[in-house]
């Protein structure tokens, strides 16, 4: 059942009208399909022990960009960040799962994306229900997923729900659309822990043969997550077919863009709530309909490229406007990557990331499409600072913590348990993609790290960066409160050998103690 919708905004609508009269093209309809938690772990991105056939297709006659990056590292933020084309520190959003209580509305001139669609005309969609006649219920079906950091406010109508429907089926009939459907399956959690059962015992990923960050120990367990992440990257491919195979049959192949993408980076340690590279690059690929004379690809889209260009998630939500004829909105922070009002191509991605559950750091990064630098607020606090949800559903953590204290922990891995964390961080992505080397004190990398530092300021300054000024005492209280109620007791029952035989291995249990 649809929500009523807002009246159409004058001065947009002629805008849009304007526009469609100068192409004489029709308005595409926008779906979004998000995979929580993943990194471009894909074929077609160079990852040899996944099969992703659909993906690897789309991004053949798609633009797929290799330096795509979240602004933000985890789930909440990220989303905040993504739906209205802000960073989540320049709206104060930039704390996971912050703001869920009392009204925290978003700044004047701030809107999430479907209240600039609904305006134009275009219904508004978060699918969560397929339609019923899918040869797996269990399987095919979205999250709904918003998660955001702000309470959401209709700026017309305090009745409005932010999307208006969560049915699949609804689309056909009412065109145009924006949609998004989110899929959990690279998100920890049951999901991910079942994924494989849903592909063919012979393509699950074999744990000898994938390739593991060195700061992560080269042990059975690591192995078996890495694996049945992977596997999840290839049930997440085989959904986005059932799409695929979804829009052909409902006649919305020929004028339905596509844009695959994850929300963050992987799930991993050093990767998920951190802004390393591994915690930061998603997955992005844009595709435009073919072969419809009445709406042919826009301006400086380049169908069936691949491209390095420096890409912020932000920008994905300022061009899937730009593609509808929708204006970018004064106060949003993303650039447009092509079409007739394209911005300017980025020198700089910055990110950062604050709270995360119980846990407080306060880190920002800026990258150059080589070199990423990183400032720690805290550098006193451990990178394993206590966070529960990770305890409980990271095996690859408690991994690492039985080793350590077995003394059987060396090298990158072993630098992961410090006490401390350094000040700066600088890492050369050419020579050091698993930014292992810390060039931070190196004197031929000075002037690097003074324009990587001036910067990142400049953009702190520029974006009003709200995560300079701590949360309360009281406020992390809180969640630390709530992550102790959700996790202590279960924490408290496990074996020490507990990572062996974590859900999160899928079907790898270890049975071997080592």
């Amino acid at each position: 059942m649809f929500v009523k919708k807002p009246p159409f905004s004058r001065c947009l609508m002629l805008w849009v009208l304007l526009a469609m009269s100068a192409t004489g093209a029709e308005r595409p309809n926008i779906l979004w399909i998000i995979a929580e938690d993943m990194g471009p772990e894909l074929g077609c991105y160079g990852t040899p022990e996944v099969h992703t056939p659909v993906l690897d297709d789309l991004a053949a006659r798609s633009v797929r960009y290799t330096n795509a990056q979240t602004v933000t590292p985890v789930c909440s933020t990220a989303r905040s960040s993504l739906m209205t084309g802000m960073f989540a520190m320049s709206i104060g959003a930039h704390n996971h799962r912050s703001n869920r209580t009392g009204f925290h509305p978003l700044p004047d001139g701030v809107r999430v994306l479907t209240d600039w669609y609904r305006p134009a005309g275009y219904t508004t969609a978060n699918i969560k229900r397929l339609p019923t006649d899918n040869p797996d219920p269990s399987l095919y079906a979205g999250t709904g997923k918003t998660d955001w950091n702000f309470t959401y406010q209709s700026p017309v109508d305090p009745k409005l729900e932010p999307f208006d429907t969560d049915k699949w089926n609804d689309l056909k009939s009412h065109q145009p659309f924006y949609a998004q459907i989110n899929f959990s399956e690279t998100h920890r959690g049951k999901d991910w822990n079942t994924a494989h059962l849903h592909i063919d015992k012979q393509d699950w990923v074999d744990p000898e043969k994938v390739s593991i960050p060195p700061y992560y120990p080269d042990h059975p367990v690591t192995r078996a997550v890495w694996a049945q992440y992977l596997n999840n990257c290839m049930v997440v491919d085989k959904k986005v077919g059932y799409l695929r195979d979804l829009l052909k049959r409902d006649g919305l192949d020929k004028n339905t863009v596509i844009v695959f993408m994850g929300d963050h980076g992987r799930a991993m340690p050093r990767g998920k709530q951190w802004p390393y590279s591994s915690g930061l690059s998603i997955p992005l690929i844009i595709y435009w309909p073919e072969d419809n004379a009445a709406l042919p690809a826009p301006e400086h889209y380049a169908r069936g490229t691949v491209t390095s260009q420096l890409v912020a998630s932000i920008d994905v939500s300022a061009t899937s406007l730009a593609m509808v004829g929708i204006p970018k909105p004064a106060k949003m922070q993303g650039r447009i990557l092509f079409g007739p009002d394209k911005d300017p191509n980025r020198d700089y991605l910055f990110a950062g990331r604050d709270r995360g559950d119980e846990t407080v750091f306060h880190i920002r990064t800026a990258f150059d499409g080589r070199y990423r630098y990183i400032r720690n607020k805290y550098p006193e606090r451990p990178f394993l600072q206590l966070n529960r949800y990770k305890e409980a559903s990271y095996p690859i953590i408690g991994l690492m913590r039985y080793l350590h204290e077995k003394g059987q922990l060396t090298g990158p891995p072993a630098a992961l348990m410090a006490d401390s964390r350094p000040v700066e961080e600088l890492y050369d992505l050419q020579s050091d993609p698993w930014e292992i080397e810390n060039l931070a004190d190196n004197p031929d990398l000075g002037q690097v790290k003074a324009t990587l530092i001036a910067q990142l300021e400049a953009w702190q300054k520029t974006i009003n960066d709200q995560g300079r000024t701590p949360e309360s005492d009281e406020e992390i209280a809180v969640h630390e409160a709530a992550m102790k109620k959700a996790y202590d007791k279960g924490l408290s029952r496990r074996v020490p050998d507990w990572f062996l035989s974590h859900p999160a291995l899928g079907p790898y249990k270890i049975k071997n103690k080592s």
